[in-house]
């Protein structure tokens, strides 16, 4: 599909969601929420724009400065945009923009007006509406410049009566954005796969002597040419650098016995791919290396298998966490047994963090994992990754000396479905044997 087409695609399938949200809040209620704004790097440079992903989610529009309200029944229609207008002399700067016209023409407005108008239609937005929708933590300048909106309205009287309750959008937005459609589902394969092309490509080109950010533009490459970006940012760490969870320097020369993690993932039409791998530097596992991995990629498919609808959100942890304790006391790392090792925390010096988290248009997407204080069940349409790890600091005392250092993670990306897990990033390999013999090829030209 062509770029053209995937936009398309997208500002369709926001028009879905919009609908689906209308039909949620009801003709007595409108949802304001606002495009988050651009971000300055330095001086005249400006971090690269994303529209937030509910803003995106609900509209297609990807510029900034933009507001979208959904009025359910309003006589001008449920979906007014306010934007920028055309501007030919900002244009010649920084690109094209839809304007009023092509808010209506191309994104599926039933009308919009110039953002500087959005103050003076506040009122006349929300009238006769019981339930102001209002996103929370998402933009919040914007949500206290409404806060305040609303507040002075209902100081002035004159019939200009808001809403009498205000409502968190996030609550229902972001359980629509929990389960996903055939669509986005198809989107995250994509994204699954390029991830997957992109690691198998730095597997290929890693050998003792090239730096952790050859590899990173490595994988960059390989999303790039498909038309995608990053996810998020890049992890690299070789050797030591592997025990920091969020190590995004990927500055180091990877050294001849270092293990190498890398945990990266690309971004397609908005939804992402989160996958990490460990392989041997120089394409061999030592027998140390061997042992802790072969612990945690029992771990990762003992999560993998936990992930079934019906089963609560955390099972995938616990499954994964039984598995590495088991793990690290066979290998003599702790003592005692399974129960003890878990109720006294004691495996958190080895693996200190959870083992999912759910996938989506944000690479920690939304969705609440309790419901009334008990862990939910995951249901079809779920994508969530499972990432075991363990990692033994380079100053570990507990630790054998051949075992520091290291620092070991195995991600996959799961969609949950009634007839089991379906492993979207599978095309990527994982078993030891496989990475050996995929690391002795000759890198692909």
């Amino acid at each position: 599909m062509s770029q053209t087409e995937n936009r398309q695609a997208e500002i369709e399938r926001a028009g879905v969601h919009r609908r689906r949200l209308a039909r949620m809040i009801g003709e007595n209620a409108v949802a304001i929420l606002a495009a988050t704004p651009e971000r300055k790097r330095n001086n005249d440079v400006d971090y690269p724009y994303r529209a937030n992903s509910d803003f995106r989610y609900l509209t297609g529009f990807l510029e900034p400065e933009a507001i979208a309200v959904i009025a359910p029944g309003h006589p001008q229609g449920a979906f007014t945009l306010f934007v920028r207008e055309r501007d030919p002399a900002a244009e010649t700067w920084t690109g094209k923009r839809a304007g009023t016209d092509g808010a209506i023409d191309n994104y599926g407005a039933d009308a919009a007006y110039p953002i500087e108008a959005f103050d003076a239609s506040l009122a006349e937005m929300v009238a006769g509406r019981d339930t102001l929708y209002l996103t929370r933590g998402i933009h919040p300048a914007f949500e206290q410049r409404i806060a305040e909106a609303m507040a002075g309205l209902e100081s002035q009287g004159r019939g200009h009566t808001p809403p009498a309750t205000t409502v968190s959008l996030n609550t229902p937005l972001h359980e629509m954005r929990l389960v996903k459609s055939d669509d986005e589902i198809a989107l995250m394969r994509r994204a699954a796969e390029v991830s997957a092309a992109g690691h198998e490509a730095a597997m290929h080109a890693c050998e003792p002597g090239v730096t952790e950010y050859q590899l990173a533009a490595t994988l960059h490459h390989v999303y790039g040419w498909a038309g995608m970006h990053w996810a998020y940012p890049t992890i690299v760490g070789a050797g030591e650098n592997g025990c920091i969870l969020h190590y995004t320097e990927n500055a180091s020369v990877i050294e001849h016995g270092d293990l190498v993690l890398i945990d990266s993932g690309a971004e397609n039409a908005g939804y992402a791919g989160d996958i990490t791998r460990t392989f041997p530097a120089n394409g061999r596992f030592t027998s140390a290396q061997r042992a802790l991995y072969d612990i945690v990629l029992a771990a990762n498919e003992a999560g993998i298998a936990a992930c079934q609808a019906g089963a609560p959100a955390n099972a995938p942890h616990l499954a994964a966490r039984e598995v590495l304790v088991d793990g690290l006391i066979a290998l003599g790392l702790l003592g005692g047994d399974r129960e003890s090792v878990i109720e006294s925390d004691a495996y958190r010096v080895f693996f200190m963090h959870g083992t999912s988290h759910f996938l989506g248009m944000d690479v920690h997407d939304v969705g609440a994992y309790k419901q009334a204080g008990e862990w939910r069940a995951l249901e079809p349409g779920m994508v969530l990754t499972v990432e075991p790890g363990l990692y033994v600091a380079p100053d570990c005392a507990e630790a054998p000396a051949a075992y520091r250092g290291m620092g070991i993670r195995i991600e996959d990306d799961v969609l949950i479905t009634r007839d089991g897990p379906d492993v979207l990033t599978g095309d990527v390999v994982k078993k030891p044997d496989d990475i050996e013999t995929l690391m002795s090829e000759a890198s692909p030209t």
